[in-house]
């Protein structure tokens, strides 16, 4: 046991330090002008040079340090997403962008990293930009400062680019008295533990594993609960589907409040 939490130990070590180098490389390439964007699926599913960077500077760096890196003991899986919130990094709104690393045993979400390579980029030039968020179940979350969203107010954050009628009827009925639409599963969640948000709600697949890997150990190491819509923790394990089908319901506080307001009708529309 004592072996198996040293290598975690050094793993999330080196995610910490692997995704601040993914960071880097997201700016440079907005520096150099030219993002290199394809759609990958569709008009709304796009991939720049700095995804293709990132992920291949991101693996190469894993696989270099844990050679075996899915078997170590019984199952330990990493989830990398290296630009989450791409649409709004091609369209600009970088505070939406993170890198994400997510570390999963035994299919349960356990330790995780976000960079957000543009944090405090509204401050000015000469600003300091980027910071590393970072958590292990047990252990804690750092790299923020918690804090909570307004008493009695339902602030519901969700997607900015991907809704749809089961998105906007499961929003709706949580009676919110704001709604927050932006980019990116990694920003959804430092949202609701910076006490912007006070739900993170998605009821429409889309997101994937790499996606809320890493957010839910945030979210989780610091009291609060990420499942799907129906109530399910996520898996992680390596044989799992890659697709949240059932989508994501995520609070730092009050969470059967907000889940008791799913809508039946979404629930059968959205299988997991």
């Amino acid at each position: 046991m004592a072996s198996s939490h040293t290598v975690l130990m050094r793993l999330v070590a080196s995610a910490y330090s692997i995704a601040q180098k993914a960071g880097t490389i997201v700016r440079r390439v907005i520096a150099e002008g030219d993002l290199g964007i394809v759609e990958k699926t569709c008009a709304t599913d796009l991939q720049t040079k700095a995804d293709r960077l990132a992920q291949m500077s991101i693996c190469s760096s894993l696989a270099r340090k844990f050679p075996k890196l899915t078997i170590i003991g019984e199952e330990l899986v990493v989830w990398v997403d290296p630009l989450d919130g791409t649409k709004e990094y091609t369209e600009g709104l970088l505070d939406n962008v993170t890198v994400l690393i997510g570390i999963a045993y035994e299919g349960k979400a356990i330790a995780g990293v976000i960079n957000q390579p543009y944090y405090n980029y509204q401050a000015g030039p000469d600003a300091t930009l980027g910071r590393t968020i970072w958590g292990v179940l047990g252990l804690g979350a750092f790299g923020f400062q918690l804090k909570e969203a307004p008493a009695g107010k339902h602030i519901i954050t969700t997607t900015r680019s991907h809704s749809n009628k089961l998105v906007t009827d499961c929003v709706t009925a949580m009676n919110p008295d704001d709604v927050l639409r932006v980019g990116g599963a990694g920003n959804k969640i430092i949202q609701l533990i910076e006490g912007k948000a006070s739900a993170y709600v998605f009821a429409s697949p889309g997101c994937k594993k790499w996606d809320t890997c890493a957010p839910e150990v945030i979210l989780h190491a610091v009291g609060g609960k990420l499942t799907d819509i129906h109530g399910n923790a996520l898996q992680y394990n390596k044989e799992v589907k890659h697709m949240n089908s059932a989508g994501v319901l995520a609070t730092l506080r009050d969470y059967d409040y907000y889940a008791s307001r799913v809508p039946e009708s979404v629930k059968n529309a959205l299988v997991p």
